[in-house]
């Protein structure tokens, strides 16, 4: 079964919309390898430019962000974006519909808190860390920060998405099941 999980970013925004996960000028390439460096390229947070280092962006594999999470259009290549730079989990408080099927067929877990559970997150302190226990329906948030207390939270996904999801998507799924 895929493993969920790794290093996170935190993005402190609701209603980051899909021209900022992945820009509409990038939408004419033809493989998901040409969007990877592309990944919130037009992203701002407080008004500012969104722009980790890229050994950042490199190692994580987690982003942790508030409501509507995907809205706008519902192009496929925001979703590609994120499979191509290997992140496997987004946590939102919401996500917009489609946006979040498409991650489910690409295999990319969408985890829904509340917000008290999302600002428990977000009140996290140094590097933070996620561990999905898909059997469980469990996250584990841990910190590098000494004294941080691990934050857990439970979640619900339906059967068929979690099948999708362990699968690593709907082709794999497909192929096994059809």
């Amino acid at each position: 079964m895929k493993q969920f999980g790794g290093p996170a970013i935190l993005l402190d925004r609701s209603d980051i919309n899909t021209d900022e996960i992945i820009p509409a000028k990038y939408l004419t390439e033809i493989t998901k390898t040409a969007l990877k460096p592309h990944l919130l390229e037009d992203l701002l947070l407080d008004g500012k430019p969104f722009a980790p280092p890229a050994e950042t962006l490199a190692k994580t594999r987690v982003v942790i962000t508030r409501a509507n999470f995907g809205c706008g259009s519902s192009r496929e290549h925001a979703v590609w974006v994120f499979e191509v730079n290997d992140i496997n989990v987004i946590v939102a408080e919401s996500f917009a519909r489609i946006f979040r099927q498409n991650m489910f067929n690409c295999g990319i877990l969408a985890v829904e808190l509340d917000k008290a559970q999302i600002d428990a997150l977000f009140a996290m302190k140094g590097n933070v860390s996620v561990a999905i226990d898909l059997q469980r329906d469990l996250l584990t948030a841990t910190s590098d920060s000494p004294g941080q207390a691990a934050v857990q939270c439970s979640f619900a996904l339906n059967p068929f998405d979690k099948k999708l999801v362990a699968a690593g998507g709907w082709l794999t799924y497909a192929d096994s099941a059809y």
